[in-house]
């Protein structure tokens, strides 16, 4: 399996298009963010091509410097707080709501530690095995993976749209196939598996098969199960 900053460029690409595409069907402000999420994905993908880049001399060092930090600050100190955000935007009142803006909470402080940590603490990117190794001694803690994984998966686990939930699985199993192949790579690998089956959103909000707010809504195109 090998990676490349033209990799990361197509898969930016691509992801985008479907992003923009699934934007363009969502019918309320609340599944907005939650749609946006294939956009920011390329996004985050089109950063680590630089950082290709940059690992292979391309750019100055201190361009490639500001990149790693962008990629780990949204990698590890923004999803945990916006992909529960996202869900809880959608999600009709009841038991789930409340677990998942739990969740939600739960993600918004371990953002703000990374964040911490990872101002404190330099970040390193280094080319292993083809594919990207990136370092903060701030936040490669067992503990902060752990909670990690429970803010962003659970909260798509627990969802009452089915959609979300394949979504969270598809993710959790993700990340055990991640850490038992490319362990030293985690947060560059998962986040492009992550980033290529977000497209899969596009052919639920084209179908209308989301829909929140309300149990009986189908203002957002989802449907719950």
């Amino acid at each position: 399996m090998c990676f490349s900053a033209e990799a990361n460029f197509v898969a930016s690409g691509v992801i985008g298009a479907v992003g923009v595409a699934t934007l363009s069907h969502v019918r309320h402000p609340r599944a907005v963010l939650f749609a946006a999420m294939p956009m920011f994905f390329a996004l985050h993908q089109f950063t680590e091509g630089f950082v290709w880049l940059g690992l292979d001399g391309r750019i100055r060092p201190e361009a490639l410097g500001h990149l790693v930090f962008i990629f780990i600050l949204y990698a590890q100190g923004v999803l945990p707080f916006l992909m529960p955000l996202a869900v809880l935007l959608m999600e009709p009142p009841g038991w789930r709501r409340r677990g998942i803006a739990a969740l939600t909470a739960l993600g918004a402080v371990l953002s703000a530690i990374v964040f911490r940590e990872l101002i404190v603490d330099p970040s390193t990117a280094s080319i292993e095995h083809h594919s990207i190794r990136y370092d903060n001694p701030g936040t490669a803690l067992a503990w902060v993976a752990a909670v990690y994984v429970i803010a962003t998966c659970g909260a798509l686990v627990a969802s009452s749209h089915r959609v979300v939930r394949w979504f969270g699985w598809l993710n959790l199993a993700g990340v055990a196939v991640t850490l038992a192949v490319k362990g030293y790579a985690f947060t560059s690998v998962w986040c492009l598996y992550a980033a290529l089956i977000s497209v899969m959103l596009y052919w639920q909000f084209r179908a209308r098969h989301i829909d929140v707010v309300r149990p009986n809504s189908r203002l957002l195109g989802l449907e719950p199960a």
